[in-house]
């Protein structure tokens, strides 16, 4: 049987009755086509899933009863927060799905100096709005019950002095330094744009304690070295040591 998830963000508890929204709602009543009696999972980023079974459906809205509650096993121990340069088209939006998917705790949206991407100001706020639906579609996929926060857009100097990570990393393919041996609890991942960081920006995170780091060889795209870096440190920090 198919194992439907889905975000809403309201207290969630036995017995209690929800309405979803009409997001959630058209999403379950007209795409996945669901019936009165079918079993549903519920999250509200709270790190529980909660049991609920449809009890109406309406022309734009769909209840559900919460039935019971269990403990959610996927979070990764590893606490991970990335700085992701923009990108433009949808090079952002599936950067940030897949890291979603590999565990990562918090994104934060940067400015570099080889940032072409711009955007007024009242634009950023719907752009951070759907950058946040994105990453609540890929908790629903991946069976995440906490939801990471995308922060508001930040110049890249601010945020490589503002995060309190024990361990900091910037993607820079021609350094050749690896990872520390000791297990860190915190790690703040940095990654450029399309044209990569420029000189300028791989000072100021070395003057805010990062240390360059190089994957492998192959120079990635900025939309894919998020998900293998990610991949790579819950390898071996976190909860992906099961991997061959």
């Amino acid at each position: 049987m198919r194992q439907i998830r889905i975000y809403s963000d309201v207290v969630l508890e036995c017995g209690r009755e929800v309405v979803l929204d009409e997001l959630g709602s058209n999403h379950l009543a007209r795409v996945l086509r669901v019936r009165v009696g079918d079993p549903v999972t519920l999250f509200n980023g709270d790190g529980v899933d909660y049991l609920a079974t449809v009890t109406g459906i309406g022309k734009r809205s769909v209840t559900l009863t919460v039935t019971a509650q269990t403990s959610a096993a996927a979070e990764s121990p590893l606490y991970t927060e990335l700085g992701l340069a923009l990108s433009k088209g949808e090079r952002f939006d599936w950067a940030i799905q897949k890291a979603t998917e590999m565990g990562v705790s918090r994104i934060t949206p940067l400015l570099s100096e080889r940032v072409e991407v711009k955007l007024p100001s009242d634009r950023m706020a719907k752009k951070q709005q759907h950058w946040q639906q994105v990453v609540i579609s890929a908790c629903e996929q991946s069976g995440r019950a906490v939801v990471p926060q995308v922060q508001p857009v930040m110049a890249l100097a601010d945020w490589c002095q503002k995060t309190d990570a024990d361990c900091k990393l910037v993607l820079h393919h021609h350094e050749p330094a690896g990872l520390q041996a000791d297990a860190p609890q915190r790690v703040a991942l940095l990654i450029g744009p399309e044209g990569g960081l420029s000189a300028n920006d791989i000072a100021q995170a070395s003057n805010a304690g990062f240390t360059a780091w190089r994957i492998g060889p192959r120079v990635m795209r900025t939309e894919t070295a998020p998900a293998v870096a990610l991949a790579v440190l819950g390898a071996r920090w976190g909860d992906l040591n099961d991997i061959a």
